[in-house]
């Protein structure tokens, strides 16, 4: 009976694993959907607050200060932390690398070279009485081995891979946001507790002149040291805010330094001449739920890490399967270069080689369970981080406006009080009015002032923290550069 021979076996072999290649075992990845209700406008995106409309890729820009934006732009480029979110992603991107190494053969050269008497010639001396003096003996060798992807094995891990690094980049992203927000809240902040610094210090400057007029009457006799003592408690209290602010001020300064790559010694002295309130000047564009879940990085992570998850379930399944290789070698060995490619001293050898862990497939199993169990609780963490976007989105702008009509109320409350101050001083001038009831007004004045400091100060926070809930400032930021290890 005539016998193919054996190449055209082989070739058959390997166009039918070829045909076979493109089946990949496992749930093929289907991106979650969210609820209906979660694409809409914000419930608390009132008229006075927020508008509909885009959140503008850099939003510190709408503060139109040059400063905070050269700052923020200087922290997105030097920041410690988005160099370590940098390489994090570096090495998430080799390891898609790595993966897709599968979709190459693998390959070993190898050779070696031996001085002395050989068993062969030591068996052959003996029969014949020939010499068997030591020889020097050579060998060289080729092997190539392929993995036919019959069922996704590979594929699913490249998959897995690159959902994985595509989840680095999201959280990458993540950090991004993080350091914009944090370095515009830094220099809020610097702002802020500059101006409570110059209302502490006009404070002062208020009590310590009734302060002196005072005593000027009370040597005069006509007022007593009771009313000295009383305008001197105030005092102390006015001069006691000063050291808190300014040292509030000094940490928010050293906080900014840290934020843009520098250290203590540098702080950035342009912010240190800012001593008003970083405002916007419009309601704040909040846009809807739709395009918040479609720019907030940690969404955009967690849904890739389901993806990858779910590729892994292909992986696990895989194991069920038989690995089927198709490898070749080559090898040459004699005692001079020309014997290492002669017929007498050259050897081949290719084929398919099936390797399978059957029947026994109780570990592949367990495997596909752990697998699912992951891709479920990734699943879960999706709905987890959807919801808490939109939770904390509406809970940033339900305390802004809240901070917004505090503000407004307080800011008249402050008005009212210099008000009073100034026609109590005019009737005391006039003596129709006591003096304690001009200490109580100025007491008054005095702490209408600090509350309106502290609300300037929450209110740029609360502000910050609307942006930083609403997940911009990544999509045009500038690329980090991945620290390099010298040696």
């Amino acid at each position: 009976m005539h016998r193919p021979p054996m190449r055209k076996l082989i070739l058959a072999s390997l166009l039918s694993s070829v045909a076979l290649a493109g089946c990949a075992v496992g749930p093929n990845y289907v991106a979650p959907k969210t609820a209906p209700t979660a694409a809409g406008g914000f419930v608390s995106a009132t008229s006075d607050v927020a508008s509909g409309a885009a959140l503008p890729d850099h939003w510190w820009r709408l503060y139109q200060d040059p400063v905070l934006d050269g700052l923020v732009q200087q922290a997105l480029a030097e920041n410690a932390d988005l160099k370590v979110a940098a390489a994090n992603l570096a090495y998430e991107q080799a390891l898609v690398g790595e993966a897709r190494a599968g979709l190459f053969p693998s390959t070993d050269l190898s050779g070696g070279t031996t001085y002395g008497r050989s068993s062969t010639g030591a068996l052959v001396s003996e029969l014949t009485g020939a010499p068997n003096p030591p020889t020097v003996y050579s060998n060289v060798g080729f092997t190539a081995s392929y993995e036919v992807d019959l069922f996704g094995r590979v594929r699913r891990t490249i998959e897995a891979a690159h959902a994985s690094a595509e989840a680095s980049q999201a959280a990458e992203d993540a950090v991004r946001v993080a350091v914009a927000a944090q370095t515009a809240a830094a220099y809020a902040n610097v702002c802020t507790y500059g101006e409570a610094v110059n209302v502490a210090r006009h404070n002062i400057a208020v009590v310590q002149q009734a302060y002196d007029l005072t005593a000027t009457e009370r040597n005069a006799g006509a007022a007593s040291d009771l009313d000295v003592t009383r305008q001197a408690v105030l005092l102390d209290q006015a001069k006691a805010t000063l050291p808190t602010v300014e040292g509030q001020r000094r940490s928010s300064l050293f906080e900014l330094a840290a934020l843009i790559g520098g250290t203590p010694a540098e702080i950035p002295h342009q912010a240190e001449a800012c001593v008003t309130q970083p405002q916007v000047g419009q309601a704040l564009p909040v846009g809807d739920g739709a395009a918040l879940l479609r720019r907030r990085p940690d969404v955009r992570e967690a849904e890739r890490n389901l993806a990858a998850a779910v590729a892994r379930i292909g992986v696990s399944t895989a194991d069920l399967y038989p690995t089927i290789s198709l490898g070749g070698q080559v090898a040459g060995s004699g005692v001079t270069p020309a014997q290492l490619t002669s017929t007498s001293g050259l050897s081949f050898g290719v084929g398919p080689l099936v390797n399978w862990n059957f029947p026994n497939i109780l570990v592949a199993r367990a495997h596909i369970r752990e697998s699912n169990a992951q891709a479920s609780a990734a699943l879960a963490s999706f709905d987890s981080v959807v919801l808490q976007a939109l939770k904390e989105t509406e809970q940033a702008l339900t305390t802004y406006s809240a901070e917004l009509q505090h503000n407004a109320a307080t800011r008249a409350a402050r008005n009212d009080a210099n008000r009073s101050f100034a026609l109590a001083k005019t009737q005391f001038d006039a003596g129709a009015t006591s003096f304690l009831d001009l200490l109580t007004a100025e007491q008054t004045e005095v702490a209408a002032d600090q509350a309106l400091a502290t609300s300037d100060q929450q209110l740029a926070a609360d502000q910050v923290a609307v942006f930083q809930a609403l997940g911009g400032g990544w999509e045009q930021a500038p690329m980090v550069a991945v620290p390099k290890i010298k040696g």
